[in-house]
């Protein structure tokens, strides 16, 4: 079953056992940020080759705009994987607005949208393939989840590898083309969704991976985000 769980395992008890695992973290102190910047470099800068770093972390200018996920071994507190959302807002424009024409995306309400980047997982982890590193990119899409419900996003958007994009699919994460193919560090596939049209779908075809990455659908529920919005711009 490639990158799902094999053998007599369920996937409710591959999850299970992942979560005694594992933690979800955000990365909201400057030790922890810290760490994310580390990770970063190991995977971005050392790894991939895809950006120069400094003293040992890859940062940007995005980042005093994004909120952070950190994905944590529970038994030795290792940093094993990182995403952010970048939240432009009203005035500022989102790191993939920089490489490419993005026609559909002028349409969704700006102050609702996030942009998804710097997806990175620890080597060690990825290389082990199979149902652990399908469940750790499931644990960091748990916690883009929850951040979005907490901060009001309705609609992610990312530049994102097609080989990505497939392997979402796998869970029923379906993205939109936003644009066309562009080069960045490799073809990248600008795309968006739809939180809840893509939560929904996760629920009628992966209910096991719905219940994973929205805690039984107590991490984003589409009348709360949309309130926090109203009450944001108020």
């Amino acid at each position: 079953m490639g990158d799902k769980p094999v053998g007599s395992i369920s996937l409710d008890a591959a999850i299970a056992a992942m979560r005694e695992d594992f933690a979800v973290d955000f990365a909201d102190t400057p030790e922890a940020l810290s760490e994310v910047f580390r990770l970063r470099y190991q995977v971005y800068c050392l790894e991939r080759k895809f950006e120069p770093g400094e003293n040992g972390t890859e940062t940007d200018d995005f980042d005093a705009m994004s909120r952070h996920v950190l994905l944590r071994h529970r038994a030795s507190n290792e940093a094993l994987g990182t995403v952010r959302l970048v939240i432009p807002g009203l005035r500022s424009e989102l790191p993939m607005e920089r490489v490419a024409a993005l026609p559909r995306l002028r349409h969704l309400p700006r102050e609702r949208i996030a942009e998804v980047s710097r997806f990175a997982l620890s080597k060690s982890r990825r290389i082990a393939g199979g149902c652990l590193s399908y469940l750790l990119r499931l644990a960091l899409i748990r916690g883009i989840v929850h951040l979005s419900g907490e901060i009001g996003i309705s609609y992610w958007c990312a530049l994102m590898e097609p080989q990505l994009l497939r392997l979402l699919q796998r869970s029923a994460i379906y993205f939109q083309q936003a644009g066309g193919l562009v080069e960045h560090h490799g073809a990248r596939q600008p795309a968006f969704v739809g939180l809840a049209p893509m939560l929904d779908r996760v629920q009628r075809e992966q209910p096991e991976v719905w219940e994973f990455i929205t805690d039984n659908g107590t991490l984003w529920q589409q009348d709360v985000v949309q309130g926090k919005r109203r009450g944001l711009a108020a």
